[in-house]
């Protein structure tokens, strides 16, 4: 995987994405999008950082279901309900420590809602294989 961010173009790793990632791939695999659901789909949480905490734990068994881990997610999209520099900094920091200096890249939305009133947070995500 080759990640890029070009000069001329501000630094968002800070953020929690790069701008370009490069990945040869032999099979391309989407993971629809994961929130903090607990086995019978209920949110386990009203707080943000406990969504994020558990969409993402979500996210690693999906990849792992298929063989795959976060350090083969190229692309994430994430959905926050009445966005704010808050829930940017929790979320930018769980992409840290994942991620690292290297993450994938993203792009983030600021929603009204989501599918169930309960939800405040989802991610999904596109992997690689190699």
């Amino acid at each position: 995987m080759r990640i890029t961010n070009p000069e001329g173009l501000h630094d968002p790793v800070p953020f929690g994405y790069s701008h370009v990632v490069a990945a040869p791939a032999t099979e391309v695999v989407f993971i629809a999008g994961q929130y903090a659901s607990g086995p019978d789909g209920r949110v386990v949480s009203d707080d943000f950082a406990e969504q994020v905490a558990k969409s993402l734990e979500n996210l690693g068994t999906a990849l792992a279901a298929v063989g795959l881990g976060f350090g083969d997610v190229v692309r994430l999209g994430s959905h926050v309900v009445d966005h704010d520099e808050t829930k940017l900094a929790i979320w930018a920091k769980a992409v840290a420590d994942i991620w690292g200096t290297r993450p994938p890249a993203q792009t983030l939305v600021g929603v009204a809602a989501l599918a169930m009133p309960d939800m405040k947070f989802e991610v999904d995500a596109i992997a690689v294989r190699r």
